[in-house]
């Protein structure tokens, strides 16, 4: 029987190909890494700015100001305070006329189905101004209408009855201070942290 011998071509490498190759990748790279960093300067403005409008638009459906600073540095007696109920994510001083008038905080409660992201306006009274859903995940048709700020049978919009609310004699509570929507007591009981989140914030603000 004849045997085919089966042979394999061997590549030969040069060294001055592998060098040349290796350069024109690293060029590659350093030219692509270059676009990025640069389409990422040019769009950094513009997205802050949307970001800021959006935050500053949101601030002012809960208190009323002329202007609202950079986010404040937290400090730890206004992250400890609010930890009770929820988390702290950012706080802006209010102003109007040159004078601080309150402050808008963003804090995070637990929900129904997850996290509820919302702002909450609190004078220097420590009352509550305003209270705004930033973002949810609750159940459509139930603990959307907390978010929603559905009306309550006695009319009030179930986000406005916190208005004018103070931690003066404790933490608010559902039931006792504030009222539940009907079939979404988790969505209210999570709303009802948050304020008391932003309440205890601004009473650990020096």
């Amino acid at each position: 029987m004849s045997q085919e011998v089966k042979t394999k071509e061997k590549v030969d490498m040069d060294p001055k190909y592998i060098i040349k190759l290796t350069v024109t990748l690293f060029l590659t790279c350093v030219v692509v890494a270059g676009l990025l960093g640069l389409v990422n300067s040019v769009t950094a403005g513009p997205i802050a700015a949307s970001n800021w409008a959006k935050t500053e638009a949101a601030m002012k459906q809960i208190i009323t100001a002329d202007s609202f600073s950079d986010p404040m540095e937290l400090t730890d007696a206004m992250t400890s305070a609010a930890s009770a109920y929820g988390t702290l994510d950012s706080v802006y001083e209010a102003q109007s006329g040159g004078q601080t008038v309150g402050y808008a905080i963003k804090v995070v409660a637990s929900g129904s189905q997850g996290s509820i992201e919302m702002m909450v306006g609190v004078d220097t009274d420590g009352a509550v101004t305003g209270v705004s859903i930033v973002k949810n995940s609750e159940t459509s048709g139930i603990g959307s209408k907390v978010m929603n700020n559905d009306p309550l049978p006695s009319g009030t919009g179930v986000l406005d009855q916190f208005i004018g609310k103070t931690a003066a004699n404790g933490a608010l509570a559902v039931g006792t201070d504030v009222d539940a929507i009907t079939g979404a007591t988790v969505s209210s009981k999570g709303v009802t942290a948050g304020v008391n989140a932003a309440l205890a914030a601004a009473g650990a603000i020096g």
